[in-house]
């Protein structure tokens, strides 16, 4: 029988010919990342149990982003507690102020994760790495602990999805406005516990930028990992960046899938999830026009480059709505320079913003923009839960880049042609 991309990683990694979906497996790991919030729960579980050393400390990679640069004492203590851990055991891929990034925005960047890599994190949103062809998943702090004691965690080894790619984005339609349409078809548990496997000559229209989206918002589908077949477009990303070769696997011409999903790229257009689920999907001319108090560009799901750019494209020479905060936020160090030197951040103040330092901040209502009772807010972000946030009785909407820029400037949320004409 023939294997699944992500089941031929995991059979690699488990030392195996083959691997079956349902079985329990034990694989050896290439990366386990941790953040300020999850690491410290991880570190409790380490001292506890009385171990001295970690076996994959060359494998360990921590990155401070939730709740830095600090905003209270606790968050100083949890980064303080990381910090220390890291000198301890000889962790040197530690990030904090000044080189640090949003962590799923950051280890790609740095070729700390390369196609054909098994990679666990503890935040449920390190599917995002499957844009590079590798597997990766979000675990709990417990799970993090035994990866970093050991090198190696257990999987149940998941069936997946087929997703058949053609055809080409049209104009102010990006990867945000594909998965957010494909989890409003499927449902939040639509992919529950199966591999989501991205493929067929329409990928080939997709930017690195559009794809770490998909992957990112795999999770939001209930999917175990999101993952791209690996093409020229993923070996260029990954030129320079790092020391370590990719290798790339190619799912069986009979690998059994639960289900295919034809997907006409073309086909796609602008959406914007409505609370309280990503899959509360709307398309313009499906709903009036709803004015919000707040928007926000940046996340790992949309804080790239690209993002930027294309935000940068409807807001310059424009005005945010009066009454209409926005916030920018890169995800990376780099990506914040690069926005420099292009004029991008410029065009961004002028327009009325403001940009904050690489954080994860207020995508899951920690700081730098939490919503107060009966706020609204439209974000690039991930999710939209009851109180994502901030206050409980506040909402959350989620769009692309394009949408939030266009809706920024109007204080409304907008369709991009509308305020680019």
């Amino acid at each position: 029988m023939g294997m699944t991309m992500t089941q031929k990683i995991l059979a690699k990694h488990s030392a195996r010919e083959s691997v079956e979906a349902g079985e329990f497996i034990e694989a050896a790991l290439d990366g386990v990342l941790g953040n300020d919030i999850t690491t410290p729960v991880a570190i409790d579980i380490l001292e506890e149990r009385g171990l001295g050393s970690i076996e994959a400390a060359d494998k360990t990679i921590l990155v401070m982003d939730h709740f830095v640069p600090n905003k209270d004492i606790r968050s100083a203590q949890n980064c303080q507690q990381v910090r220390s851990f890291a000198r301890r055991h000889g962790i040197d891929k530690y990030y904090d102020v000044g080189d640090m990034g949003i962590e799923h925005c950051l280890l790609p960047e740095k070729g700390l994760v390369v196609s054909g890599d098994a990679v666990i994190g503890a935040d449920s949103h390190t599917c995002t790495y499957g844009a590079l062809g590798a597997f990766s998943t979000g675990v709990g702090s417990t799970d993090m602990a035994a990866a970093m004691a050991t090198g190696k965690t257990w999987f149940h080894v998941p069936e997946a999805i087929r997703f058949e790619l053609s055809g080409k984005l049209p104009k102010y339609v990006s990867g945000k406005d594909v998965i957010l349409s494909i989890i409003g078809d499927i449902g939040v548990d639509g992919a529950l516990y199966q591999s989501m496997e991205f493929g067929g000559e329409g990928m080939k229209s997709l930017s690195m930028a559009d794809r770490f989206t998909i992957a990112n918002m795999a999770i939001e589908a209930g999917a175990k990992n999101g993952i791209f077949e690996v093409d020229q477009a993923a070996m260029e990303y990954q030129e320079g960046r790092g020391k370590r070769t990719p290798e790339i696997f190619k799912a069986d011409g009979d690998a059994v899938y639960a289900r295919t999903i034809e997907i006409d790229l073309g086909e796609v257009e602008p959406v914007v999830a409505f609370p309280h689920l990503p899959s509360n999907i709307k398309r313009f001319g499906e709903f009036d026009k709803v004015a919000i108090d707040q928007v926000v560009i940046g996340s790992c799901t949309n804080g790239r480059l690209e993002d930027l750019r294309k935000a940068a494209g409807i807001m310059k020479g424009r005005k945010t709505a009066k009454g209409t905060r926005t916030i920018i936020i890169p995800g990376t160090q780099q990506i914040y320079l690069d926005a420099l030197k292009e004029g991008i951040i410029e065009i961004f103040i002028e327009a009325g913003a403001v940009v904050s330092t690489p954080t994860c901040g207020p995508c899951l209502g920690g700081y730098m923009g939490i919503l107060a009772k009966g706020e609204r807010a439209l974000s690039t972000t991930n999710r939209n839960f009851v109180g994502r946030m901030g206050h409980p009785e506040s909402e959350v909407y989620l769009s692309s880049p394009e949408v939030a820029a266009a809706s920024a400037v109007a204080g409304k949320i907008s369709h991009p042609e509308e305020v680019a004409k």
